[in-house]
């Protein structure tokens, strides 16, 4: 039986119907903003917030982020938290407050000044500041105060995610024995050599192994991550029971690859406003008749943009027969503006889309357009509809849930996905055209390929994409985590 939202919710009110559960980000699910003198609501760019979003929905429970909307606190009851999503409330959404230097040192100095580098190996060197951890130590506690506030005496299931928390889990285990905590590493875990060289090795390792149950998209990242423990830290793997023996304490380390809400997807690309925006489209960017690539990511070093970018000018040369003939998109918004490495990123990508544009652009045809807003997912469901070939060209990516979107967009059964081999989505999408995203060349070939693959070959892999997709959804990813978490001993 596929997984869905009654299979969830009918798994929680069976087995967990005693538990609370208590779900920990940096990033908040939904924000407020003001818009002309009104407050209004929008969610934030994010694959893993809107797929997390359907499962919240599902299970209810409390959502703790940091606010990060200009409205949010004026949106907030005297406790800081609001009930979500404002048009059907199901969940409560628990926000904490950050002043300027603890996100400068929390999020934009140890998270992805420093573990952001070491966990994706894409040549970015890692930047270890006493301080930054100092602050990143300091906001984990500040997260585990707020979690603990919520408990009260009911029994707690506590989901933590990504690398912005690795200290939490065993705070909160210090703090209540009781509480089943978890926690997903959404991003690549690096092997031992790499993440050898931070300074603070022992202490995150430690923190992680206050989980109950660790889980990481590949099986090859949990290779890494117990083989990272048993040459750092004196304790016993048993890899027949993948898990971990530390002071007597138990840490399960198990794979789940993350996936998307399908249906969800699906419905939006289907909808009439889908069809209306997608001509709009076509003619606001002069699309009649061409051929459309698409690119979507935050601008980040780790999405290989300037490589695909590259790719594109190597596609023209190759390829001059498709010079008025194709246009590439390249969306997604700017991202830690802060870190020099990001300033450098957002330059280069300027850099080629002018030489790329004067070079070919004739007439009203430009042979790239890029946009650098927030577009809401209703706004992104039409150019995945538009788009003939999609690039994911990530250099090393945890799993890449575009991926997986743009193939539950795909109603039509028709469109081509070129993916990059270093994503988890390589690996469960083998009908994508697979392409090595530090070789240009490559790259532009894929394009090609899938360019001129016949319309059966582009539906017989499109068509397998979605029904992978579709059966391993946001939900079979979250039964997989609640089934692992209940047959955990429990402390009572």
């Amino acid at each position: 039986m596929a997984w869905d939202r009654e299979r969830i919710k009918e798994l929680v009110e069976e087995k967990l119907k005693d538990y609370q559960i208590i779900l920990v980000s940096n990033r908040e699910p939904y924000m407020h903003i003001y818009r002309e003198g009104e407050i209004d609501v929008i969610m934030p760019a994010s694959g893993m917030a809107i797929a997390l979003d359907s499962l919240m929905q599902t299970c209810g429970g409390t959502w703790v982020a940091a606010g990060s909307g200009e409205a949010d606190q004026e949106a907030c009851d005297g406790q800081n938290a609001v009930m979500v999503p404002p048009q059907a409330p199901k969940y409560k959404l628990r926000r904490l407050w950050l002043t300027r230097e603890e996100e400068d040192g929390y999020y934009y100095g140890f998270a992805n000044g420093a573990l952001w580098p070491l966990c994706h190996i894409v040549y970015s060197r890692p930047h270890f500041l006493n301080s930054d951890w100092e602050m990143y130590q300091a906001v984990n506690r500040k997260f585990a105060d707020a979690v603990l506030s919520e408990v009260g005496d009911k029994r707690t299931i506590v989901f933590i995610q990504d690398y912005h928390f690795a200290l939490l889990p065993r705070m909160l285990k210090e703090a209540d024995p009781r509480l089943l905590v978890c926690q997903f590493w959404h991003i690549p875990w690096p092997n031992f050599e790499a993440f050898r060289i931070c300074p603070w090795a022992k202490e995150i390792l430690e923190g992680l192994l206050g989980n109950d149950l660790l889980g990481f998209h590949l099986q090859y990242h949990c290779n890494n991550f117990f083989d990272t423990v048993d040459r750092t830290l004196e304790a016993r793997i048993d890899m027949e029971q993948f898990a971990i023996f530390r002071q007597e304490k138990a840490t399960w380390v198990k794979p789940f690859p993350i996936s998307i809400d399908f249906e969800r997807f699906a419905e939006m690309a289907r909808a009439p406003e889908t069809e209306a925006r997608m001509a709009d489209f076509r003619h606001r960017f002069y699309l009649e008749g061409i051929k459309v690539g698409l690119g979507l990511d935050r601008l980040d070093y780790t999405k290989g943009i300037p490589e695909r970018l590259e790719a594109l000018d190597i596609f023209f040369q190759k390829y001059p027969q498709y010079q008025r003939r194709f246009t590439f998109m390249q969306l997604g918004p700017q991202s830690r503006v802060h870190i020099p490495e990001y300033k450098a990123l957002n330059a280069r990508v300027d850099s080629l889309e002018e030489e790329i544009n004067s070079k070919y652009r004739t007439g009203r045809w430009k042979p790239l357009l890029v946009h650098k807003g927030h577009l809401s997912h209703e706004e992104i469901a039409p150019f995945y509809r538009l788009a003939d070939v999609m690039v994911v060209s990530s250099l090393h990516d945890g799993m890449n849930l575009v991926a997986k979107e743009y193939a539950a967009s795909r109603v039509d059964n028709d469109g081509a996905l070129v993916l990059s081999s270093f994503t988890g989505a390589g690996r469960e999408l083998s009908c994508a055209y697979a392409i090595n995203p530090y070789h240009p060349e490559d790259i532009a070939d894929a394009i090609f390929q899938a360019l001129e693959a016949s319309p059966q070959e582009r539906a017989g892999r499109m068509r397998a994409m979605r029904s992978w997709v579709q059966e391993h959804n946001i939900y079979y990813w979250a039964g997989r985590y609640l089934r692992a978490l209940m047959h955990l001993p429990v402390e009572d």
